[in-house]
């Protein structure tokens, strides 16, 4: 296990107050508030970005790119863009002295377990071993198949009329719903990351080519090439399209107020 390493005399830090240090090569960001000490990666994980340049807010760090914010005392994520917590490290302060100790990825907060999946289901919860019990799973199951069906129909049905439906710039954002961020499982409409769709006469026939300016929650974002394909492949589906345009714009910078009221209700923002 990783030694304490000595970082700060107490009084570097104010209260509330925070510093940047290294332990064993690794930039981590000390906060004092409250009179405690707490010790967590200097890392965004929404884009890497440094978290100990952010606003500090009673146990709240919130990141200076784009406003992810991370509870200090134990990394974990608490508002979009960043949905995986960043590693928090134990601390301990001795005479006028601060160290802190690095942690494994997995080990938890100081002093609790790791999280872990629960108890396992019991076989009897999942195999029912009565005959009705099987009969009622049989038809719950198909109920369900339907249900999953009729969903799916309804929904290629709805896609289909979009289409074939005289073009413009409503259609393509109803077309661009398809499109969901691999990360978040929320569309780029409800994410906010489209700013414009334009739409202007191909020359060689009747149909439009389409223009759609784009940004993305961060300039590093990994799923930027997969989200300009499938924004492509979506709007391409519609009979009057000739061409899609892909701009990715970084100005003015995505920040979680640009969500709809129904992407937040996904991902439980109030």
């Amino acid at each position: 296990m990783p030694e304490y390493v000595h970082v700060a005399s107490t009084s570097d830090v104010q209260d509330p107050g925070k510093l940047l240090v290294e332990v064993d090569a690794e930039m981590i960001a000390l906060f004092h508030v409250g009179g405690s000490f707490y010790a967590i990666d200097d890392v965004c994980t929404h884009d890497g970005g440094p978290l100990v340049d952010g606003e500090l807010q009673d146990y709240t760090i919130a990141c200076p790119r784009h406003g992810a914010k991370f509870d200090i005392r134990t990394g974990a994520a608490l508002s979009m863009p960043a949905i995986r917590p960043t590693l928090s490290h134990d601390v301990k302060v001795d005479s006028g002295s601060v160290f802190v100790r690095l942690r494994e990825a997995g080990s938890g907060p100081s002093g609790n377990p790791a999280p872990s999946a629960g108890p396992r289901a019991s076989t009897a919860s999942v195999f029912p071993t009565e005959t009705t019990d099987k009969q009622e799973t049989l038809a719950s199951t198909d109920a369900s198949t339907d249900a999953s069906t009729d969903a799916s129909t309804d929904g290629n049905t709805a896609i289909e009329s979009l289409t074939s439906a005289t073009l413009s710039e409503d259609i393509v954002r109803e077309l661009l719903k398809q499109v969901k961020d691999p990360e978040l499982f929320v569309n780029i409409i409800d994410l906010g990351l489209i700013y414009d769709v334009s739409l202007s006469p191909a020359p060689e026939n009747s149909k439009q080519h389409v223009s759609i300016d784009m940004t993305m929650t961060s300039p590093a974002c990994p799923a930027g090439p997969q989200l300009i394909a499938d924004t492509k492949r979506a709007v391409n589906t519609h009979e009057s399209v000739e061409d899609v345009e892909v701009r990715i714009v970084m100005e003015p910078p995505w920040t979680p107020d640009r969500m709809t009221d129904d992407g937040r209700d996904q991902l439980g923002i109030f």
